[in-house]
């Protein structure tokens, strides 16, 4: 096989200074409306809008196009390794991922691609691009391995994770997906931030995963983000809960995507790997806006969000690290995607996120 990073894309420099942008997830049906409030309420940042009340849009089934032993019915969806044509269809697959792997200008019309049917406002994303001059990055995201593989089980109801012949075609495509949406998405010419989403990644240590390994997440997650790096790509995480923070700060990830609205407690006691992400150049996002409740979005405002921001991020103070020099690697976002919420309270989310980010910049990078 040739270097994997020979003619690899360059990733594009890009300076977050406290900029908005959001986590996916929209409580709409119209794609278009939903994009008209992501370049309202974060035109630097502006993202592709997930629909997760269209069945398609759902986390489980969005990325899952072109996997082998794929079962979609009404109610349920999952792996049967048991059809006469798996092993056929599993050969196949390894063939293109090795062939895409060596020739990386062909997955554009690979099967690795994201369809219109799955991703309207993919499409859309890029489409509106070309006319909004003042973007200075574009975001997409990706359900994550862990959560595709825990959430996913096969025919005889085990999670896909536990079958390692279902785990490796899992991280391999969709390593090969999270490549070719930052391929798609290069095509407006600006740096492609791109997070891998994995909520599940809360219960590491719980005892439902007593079995999983620290080494194999990491490795797993590490495939990821090569294939983002190797397509030119930022690779960010998103996790909405508490999870093994230690662990993510140690690998290669551009940007880490918190909770900090519920769990700073939990990131804060990582204080020195949080200097050392720093250190390194990369971008810490903080979901300061709250989105689980509908109370605390409404009890909130652009102020007292700020304030807790302040707080926070005086808590990282030392010699090398002001809240100024923060913010200028930092991200403002929602503490995860508003596709559960209603649309009156998703469009508050969307607002606060904004007006913080224009107030913390107002204050402290003049």
């Amino acid at each position: 096989m040739t270097d994997p990073n020979h003619n690899a894309p360059a990733r594009k420099t890009f300076s977050p200074n406290g900029l908005a942008t959001l986590i996916g997830s929209i409580p709409l049906t119209d794609h278009a409306k939903a994009m008209e409030w992501i370049t309202e309420y974060t035109p630097d940042i502006p993202l592709w809008p997930q629909l997760p009340c269209i069945r398609a849009e759902g986390m489980l089934q969005q990325f899952i196009e072109g996997f082998p032993g794929i079962i979609e019915e009404e109610d349920r969806t999952f792996f049967n390794t048991t059809d006469d044509r798996f092993s056929e269809d599993i050969l196949a697959f390894f063939e293109e991922y090795l062939a895409v792997s060596e020739n990386p200008d062909q997955i554009l019309s690979s099967r690795f691609a994201v369809s219109r049917e799955k991703a309207a406002g993919l499409y859309l994303l890029k489409e509106t691009m070309e006319s909004h001059p003042e973007t200075v990055a574009v975001k997409g995201q990706i359900t994550g391995p862990f959560t595709l593989l825990t959430g996913l089980h096969d025919q005889d109801d085990r999670a896909g994770y536990y079958d390692p012949t279902i785990r490796e075609m899992v991280v391999k495509g969709l390593a090969m997906k999270a490549a070719w949406q930052v391929a798609f998405l290069s095509k407006a010419n600006l740096p492609v931030i791109l997070f891998i989403d994995e909520p599940a990644l809360a219960g590491l240590g719980s005892s439902s995963f007593v079995t999983v390994s620290r080494d194999d997440i990491g490795q797993d997650q590490t495939e990821m983000i090569e294939a983002i790096h190797r397509a030119g790509g930022l690779a960010g995480i998103h996790v909405c809960a508490n999870t093994d923070w230690p662990l993510l700060l140690s690998l290669d990830f551009d940007i880490i995507n918190f909770d900090a609205y519920g769990y700073f407690d939990r990131i804060i006691t990582c204080r020195d790997e949080l200097h050392h992400f720093l250190d390194r150049g990369a971008i810490i996002a903080w979901g300061i806006v709250p989105t689980s409740d509908a109370e605390q979005i409404k009890q909130e405002n652009p102020e007292s969000l700020a304030a807790l921001w302040e707080k926070q991020a005086g808590m990282l103070n030392n010699s090398q690290w002001d809240i100024s020099t923060i913010l200028k690697q930092s991200l403002i976002t929602p503490s995860c995607g508003t596709g559960s919420l209603s649309p009156e309270m998703a469009k508050r989310v969307l607002m606060l996120t904004r007006e913080v980010s224009k107030i913390l910049r107002k204050k402290y990078l003049k």
